[in-house]
């Protein structure tokens, strides 16, 4: 783990070091880890992209603000973020997810991604951590186009097979993991006609295939 280099991805130096260290912690490596942080930066990030679309947007409407930002704060958006920071080389991870490749998992990039926020937001306030949120949403946000139609991940899929005349994937699920109160569902997206199968997990099987759909496409479009 390289923290300098992080850091200056971010636009931010860190005066206590351990808040950034525990925004980079899942929970599979043991505590303190970042679930806590994840859930403060989710908040800060909704408002501070709320902020960015508010003054951007001066002539939509609170539905179709609404609408851009649940484009931008998805795990996609995130996750794409995170990869841009090539953050997946600083999480610590337990050991059976540095095993099944969790530092790539979309999800755990975004959960990681949040809780970073919210690392940002304790070590220096929100004007820190908005201008975090500003430096690495700016791209996105440049790119925006408002009347366009925003896409889910399994519709954007379901429509790329669709173009291609395809079967649409089969979603099947693998596993249910954690107690019932804390569950964490794994499902499999599967296209029988490219010999294609990814796993996603998330907090519930929507989430899940939304996640594994995500995957299934990123690699399609790579071919």
């Amino acid at each position: 783990m390289n923290p300098a280099r992080l850091q200056r991805g971010l636009g931010h130096a860190f005066s206590d070091p351990a808040l950034l260290q525990q925004a980079l912690t899942h929970r599979s490596f043991g505590q303190p880890n970042n679930e806590r942080l994840e859930f403060l930066g989710d908040s800060i990030l909704n408002c501070v992209v709320s902020m960015a679309l508010f003054e951007r947007f001066g002539e939509l409407r609170e539905g179709e603000l609404s609408r851009l930002r649940a484009s931008l704060v998805r795990q996609e958006a995130l996750h794409r973020i995170a990869a841009e920071l090539d953050l997946g080389v600083h999480l610590r991870l337990g050991e059976g997810e540095m095993k099944s490749g969790g530092f790539r998992r979309p999800s755990i990039l975004a959960d990681a991604l949040e809780a970073v926020f919210a690392a940002v937001f304790l070590d220096a306030g929100f004007p820190a951590a908005k201008a975090v949120v500003d430096r690495l949403y700016q791209p996105l946000l440049a790119d925006l186009d408002p009347h366009a139609p925003t896409k889910d991940p399994k519709t954007a899929l379901q429509e790329w097979l669709q173009g291609r005349k395809l079967n649409l994937p089969q979603y099947q699920m693998v596993k249910v993991l954690g107690e019932a109160h804390a569950q964490e569902f794994e499902v499999a997206c599967v296209i029988d006609a490219l010999g294609l199968r990814t796993v996603g997990r998330g907090a519930s099987r929507r989430a899940a295939e939304q996640q594994s759909a995500e995957v299934a496409l990123a690699q399609l479009r790579k071919k």
